[in-house]
């Protein structure tokens, strides 16, 4: 972690940094890098109170039940107004529309409770090249009033693509697994999620809007599939554990996804397919700390 730290008391509105975002985007060459390097700033809300009713929404949206703990994908939606405003500053180098959210680690040392007051940094590091561009992480931290170190830690893993023309391979395609339950998702998925998550980016909400953004139908978002997934296994968690996902494609709504998952020798492995036809939506596992 690198760079100065500026306090946000207030979170930042999503709705408008998005709605800036796509308008943005269609303007004459905004799609183009603005810089090299990452911005080093820091952001953190040092008084973090979780509001119960918003807890119960998305617990319902997304499959958990009612409990006086925190879902370990729930702070993600807490801090990604921040990590909005850091994709939005005009010291970030890429434009916030045609970013790829290619994986997703959660580290959780222990529960948090609803009760907890806690404090939540984010800052994004690490630009990397990739194969199709250039790759990034946003850091994302909980620390609960009273403790020195990080309870929950969040790492996203974003692509930026370079527009390099692929080399003609294809990644080869697997049957996929029995599913041991399939979901019909609905087409209003996407909304539903926005409505709880504040992330009301077009290509969730509508096919029309997601057309526009180069997709034929609105699609799931990637962090209510993991968290989707993660309800399967309550009941069957350890309170120290780590979740990682990497998402492969987009899931078109509405869907009829397989869900499987098996165990391993320190915890847990995950896909979801599309039912219809051999295509992976996402692969995790969560692991034992």
């Amino acid at each position: 972690m690198v760079g100065d730290t500026v306090r946000v008391d207030t979170p930042p509105k999503l709705s408008a940094m998005l709605t800036k975002s796509v308008v943005s985007s269609v303007l004459p060459g905004q799609g183009k890098p603005r810089g090299t390097t990452l911005p080093g700033t820091v952001l953190e809300r040092p008084e973090v109170v979780v509001d119960p009713g918003h807890l119960a929404a998305y617990n319902e949206v997304c499959g958990f039940r009612l409990s006086n703990e925190l879902p370990a994908t729930y702070p993600h939606i807490l801090a990604f107004p921040l990590q909005v405003q850091l994709m939005t500053d005009p010291a970030f180098p890429f434009p916030l529309v045609g970013l790829v959210h290619l994986r997703n680690v959660i580290t959780q040392r222990r529960p948090v409770r609803v009760d907890e007051a806690f404090a939540l940094r984010v800052w994004v590091e690490n630009l990397r090249p990739h194969d199709k561009g250039q790759q990034f992480d946003f850091i994302s931290e909980v620390v609960v009033h009273g403790e020195d170190e990080p309870v929950w830690r969040d790492v996203s893993t974003y692509l930026r693509r370079s527009g390099k023309k692929s080399d003609g391979k294809k990644e080869t395609q697997l049957a996929p697994p029995a599913p041991k339950a399939i979901w019909r998702i609905p087409a209003d998925i996407g909304r539903r999620y926005a409505a709880v998550s504040g992330d009301r980016n077009p290509i969730h909400l509508y096919p029309a809007t997601a057309k526009l953004l180069g997709f034929p139908k609105a699609i799931a978002h990637g962090m209510w599939t993991k968290a989707h997934s993660l309800a399967a296994f309550e009941g069957r968690l350890p309170d120290a554990f780590e979740l990682d996902v990497r998402f492969k494609l987009p899931v078109l709504l509405p869907a009829k996804a397989a869900f499987t998952s098996w165990q391993v020798e320190d915890g847990f492995a995950f896909e979801l397919w599309d039912a219809r036809k051999p295509k992976p939506y996402l692969q995790g596992r969560i692991t034992a700390r």
